[in-house]
């Protein structure tokens, strides 16, 4: 028998409008709301799950 290693990584995704001068001001005022919690992501913007399997090696 084998050891395997299995990684799950969830992605969420939402969409929110900002306004601003540029594309980069609108990334920089989303990070900025993003790291304030003024944006959250909950388990309804959930999209999709990978499941990654890799043998593990015994060295």
């Amino acid at each position: 028998m084998s050891l395997y290693e299995v990684e799950f990584t969830e992605t969420l995704q939402k969409t929110i409008e900002v306004e601003a001068e540029d594309e980069y001001e609108a990334y920089l005022i989303a990070k900025r709301m993003y790291r304030k919690a003024e944006v959250i992501l909950m388990a309804e913007d959930y999209i999709d799950t990978e499941i990654d399997v890799r043998l593990k090696s015994l060295g």
